[in-house]
């Protein structure tokens, strides 16, 4: 059974890999045993997370602007020169832009969806190549898109992320159309994560992680080990019939919205 969730001799590309919910990914695929490329404009933390991934297996980092065609293809370009082929794809590179319903403005739609949807796409496209030559007849190659529960229930009064609601909405219908387009070679699945300690949800925990989660059906909100977990399984041979799929990984709060 051990075997079914082992990643030993996969590589995997990790987008917003530097930080946050991408930093707990790599982490979770390093101890599985696969190799990591991290990706994000921000160099400063893409090194920082090196450092401290390093230990655990074979981790490197590309600085790129995934909201850009340009970003995409050096990303791309980058790969395609250490690889002959990719196993999995973490599409979790994200922006958010809050602000009041009056006075929300056009760019916070433009930057949002270049990054969290067109990103996705062109990226997935750009290595297509290297996931179908990476794919098997039992193990296919893996696209997991980072979604979010504000993707499947409405952010409520005073959540003014309007953009970034509806992208992550569109991540989950791309996820879905995508799956279609690419099976049986490369499985596409989201996972739709709730509330995590992220430099993005830092207002929302202003309380406190404790007392925010307290008010949550299992207690307390995500953890680590809880992204570490489904990028594992979803990564793994574990999951090799599993395609379309959007799992939320919220402690149960799009049960009650």
């Amino acid at each position: 059974m051990t075997d079914l969730f082992r990643l030993d001799g996969k590589v995997a590309v990790v987008t917003g890999g530097g930080r946050g919910i991408g930093l707990m990914m790599a982490r979770g695929l390093l101890q599985a045993g696969a190799s990591v490329y991290l990706s994000s404009r921000k160099e400063a933390e893409l090194d920082a997370a090196v450092e401290a991934l390093s230990p655990l297996g074979r981790v490197s980092a590309v600085p790129a602007d995934l909201g850009t065609a340009e970003g995409v293809a050096a990303l791309t370009a980058a790969v395609t020169g250490r690889e002959d082929a990719i196993h999995a794809l973490f599409n979790n590179a994200g922006a958010a832009w809050g602000a009041p319903y009056e006075e929300f403005p056009e760019s916070g739609f433009d930057k949002v969806y270049n990054v969290n949807v067109k990103g996705v796409f062109l990226l997935t496209r750009a290595l297509t190549p290297l996931l179908n030559a990476a794919a098997t007849e039992d193990d296919p190659a893996r696209v997991i898109n980072t979604g979010s529960i504000d993707g499947i229930v409405a952010p409520g009064k005073g959540r003014d992320n309007f953009s970034y609601s509806a992208s992550k909405a569109a991540v989950h219908m791309l996820t879905r159309h995508l799956a279609g387009e690419l099976a049986p070679k490369i499985l596409v699945n989201a996972i739709a994560p709730g509330l995590f300690e992220s430099r993005m949800t830092k207002e929302m925990l202003r309380a406190g992680s404790d007392a925010v989660g307290a008010g949550m059906p299992l207690g307390r909100i995500g953890q680590p080990d809880d992204i570490a977990g489904i990028s594992v399984f979803l990564a793994s041979r574990a999951s090799a019939y599993i395609t379309g799929a959007v799992i939320p990984v919220d402690g149960g709060v799009s049960t009650i919205s």
